[in-house]
């Protein structure tokens, strides 16, 4: 049911047939560790932004190419986002060139930009490789041989002709010709500024009798040093009105982003809305930067309009492709649940089966470690020095007033806006909550705050609460759950030992939708194997924050007695239709410190209502 077309073609016929603008990004493989991990996160931000697909660069001279295909592997498997990898006859002799096109395969990677390359770093004019390729429709024709159809092809064209053409507009248009002959299935366009030149470069194409789709490459002006090299290095003929709306700005950052910004959206509105061209979506070259591309696509009008196909982001490497069902311990761990999962052979895409089935790998450093440096973890969460502390710590995240928690990668989800307050009032009691979501009963898939899957069906979702709380609390605590029959719940220590007042291992799933010609759809389910998989990383987090403060210090003994013999919790309460049920057996008139909530009013209106 979720939509994982691999490849851009299928993705660019279903865009042009609901007549939808669709957008997509391009970026290039950094020099360091550093700056690769800078840009992973990025790519996860911008991917918000809902690009069709990213293009991942192969960089010149072929020296980044191990870190092409690391990235390419990256992104499919933690941001569910599809690529296309170029690949370049520059430095590739054709056991390398064979290489990478396993690899690409292998990591699920079913679309390739094929291009002859720019001159090698140290070299001012290209030249071939020995048993490698002179030219581009080379390339293509290999690939046609040896793969077949498995991999969508792109080939590159220049509407203002190919930088280091001497021999004429017509002849690269020829050469482009010979690309599509050889098997190309769509047209990258290099930088351009001027609609006139593209549209008429169109025609021509066209003329030639050209009918692959064609992708209009842009490049928002980011500042105006990098707008003027990047048109010197490829030559890009630029309107003088431009000239004359930039200049004057040049040396403010902020006003050449704007005028920019409007300068270029204008241009691709033009191109979009013009029918001879027939161009239904845009590339943007990002240069690695988020806020220029941001600014087109908002300029533009330009958001999401897909729903998300799960309530999890999915994972498009090849074994995991079809997979649709996951716990929902690692709702905000995804990358995690990856990692500790990716050695599996098959993953549940129906219902779970055999709760005994899911076997996970370790814990590893890399597993559990926090998602900040030390320094910005101890800017975010202080250092607490008494239990009433830590309350008041989750308790701000709940509210909204932190970025983030050691087992949370992101801030509060929106659905969370529904039940924020309760979970404020939960944690002041102490029970220091990681996880939860509110009932829906019924919200259509294309709600803003619950929606997922296809259009025109329905969504449902059970409450969830899970959270750490010492023994004592926890006494109380499931002897008042044992007058709510609807409510069951899973609790482990540190040590392993559980109690739970479930009588089967069965999983239970607490998210599923309803859609169209589609079998019931259960995308989240609570089960205790993978519970007891998931403890293990969930006090391994509590415990890394601690060891971010001093050994002597009262912030790492109170966090390390916390997770020594604080018990983990999850609760479901299994009616949906009652909105806030699940919080009643925590907000009692016999609990102190705080007047109890009034759980049958919704703070922010009634969570489970359909969208209208």
């Amino acid at each position: 049911m979720a939509d994982v077309s691999s490849k851009i073609t299928t993705k660019l016929e279903r865009a042009k047939a609901e007549g939808r603008t669709w957008w997509s990004f391009e970026y290039f493989p950094p020099r360091t560790p550093q700056g690769m991990q800078n840009l992973y996160d990025r790519i996860e931000r911008m991917a918000q932004l809902g690009p069709e697909f990213v293009d991942i660069t192969w960089n010149a001279g072929g020296r980044t190419s191990d870190m092409t295909v690391s990235l390419v592997r990256t992104v499919h498997a933690y941001f569910g986002l599809e690529t296309c990898m170029h690949i370049t006859c520059t430095n590739m002799p054709r056991y390398k060139i064979d290489d990478a096109l396993r690899e690409a395969k292998a990591y699920g990677c079913r679309n390739l930009l094929a291009l002859r390359g720019d001159p090698p770093a140290n070299g001012s004019v290209w030249e071939p490789t020995a048993a490698g390729f002179s030219h581009a429709y080379e390339l293509v024709q290999y690939i046609r041989a040896h793969y077949g159809d498995y991999f969508t092809i792109a080939v590159a064209g220049f509407p203002e002709g190919h930088p280091e053409e001497v021999d004429g507009d017509e002849v690269e248009l020829q050469r482009l010709k010979a690309k599509v002959e050889a098997g190309a299935d769509f047209i990258f366009t290099q930088m351009f500024y001027d609609f006139d030149i593209f549209a008429d470069w169109v025609r021509r194409v066209r003329r030639a009798g050209i009918t692959v789709p064609i992708v209009p490459g842009v490049m928002p002006v980011q500042n105006y040093g990098g707008f003027t090299r990047a048109i010197a290095r490829f030559r890009t003929r630029v309107p003088q009105y431009f000239h004359d709306a930039l200049d004057p700005v040049k040396e403010d950052d902020e006003a050449v982003r704007a005028v920019g910004t409007r300068l270029v959206g204008d241009m691709c509105r033009k191109i979009l809305d013009t029918p001879e061209l027939d161009i239904h979506g845009l590339h943007i070259y990002t240069m690695n930067l988020e806020r220029g591309s941001r600014m087109l696509l908002e300029y533009l009008g330009l958001t999401p309009t897909a729903n998300p196909p799960l309530p999890w982001k999915p994972s498009l490497t090849p074994k995991r492709r079809d997979e649709g069902i996951r716990p929902i311990f690692w709702a905000n761990r995804a990358k995690s649940y990856v990692n500790r999962t990716e050695n599996w052979d098959e993953f549940p895409n129906g219902r779970w089966g055999d709760a005994r089935s899911p076997a996970y790998g370790d814990v590893d450093t890399h597993g559990a470690q926090l998602r900040f440096t030390p320094d910005d973890a101890l800017a975010l969460w202080g250092t607490p020095e008494t239990i009433d502390d830590v309350r008041q710590l989750f308790a701000r995240f709940c509210a909204g007033e932190l970025a983030s928690l050691p087992w949370s990668d992101a801030p509060v989800a929106k659905e969370t806006k529904v039940i924020d307050q309760l979970l404020v009032q939960l944690n002041q009691r102490g029970f220091l909550t990681i996880n939860s979501q509110p009932p829906v009963d019924g919200a259509r898939s294309d709600d803003p705050v619950h929606g997922w899957g296809p259009k025109n069906g329905y969504v449902y979702q059970k409450a969830y609460l899970e959270f750490f709380v010492s023994p004592e609390q926890l006494d109380e605590l499931l002897v008042r759950i044992e007058k709510h029959p609807q409510i069951t719940y899973h609790a482990v220590n540190a040590q392993g030992d559980m109690r739970t007042n479930t009588t089967s291992d069965a999983p239970n799933a607490v998210t599923w939708g309803c859609f169209p010609h589609c079998e019931i759809v259960q995308p989240t389910i609570v089960e205790s194997i993978s519970f007891l998989a998931w403890k293990d990383e969930a006090y391994e987090i509590g415990r890394n924050w601690a060891n971010l403060y001093p050994p002597e210090s009262k912030t790492r003994a109170l966090l390390h007695d916390v997770f020594d013999t604080y018990f983990l919790v999850n609760v479901v309460h299994n009616d949906f239709k009652q909105d806030h049920a699940i919080f009643e057996p925590f907000l009692t008139t016999d609990l102190p410190a705080i007047e109890r909530l009034q759980v049958g009013e919704a703070p922010h209106g009634k969570a489970a209502a359909p969208a209208a």
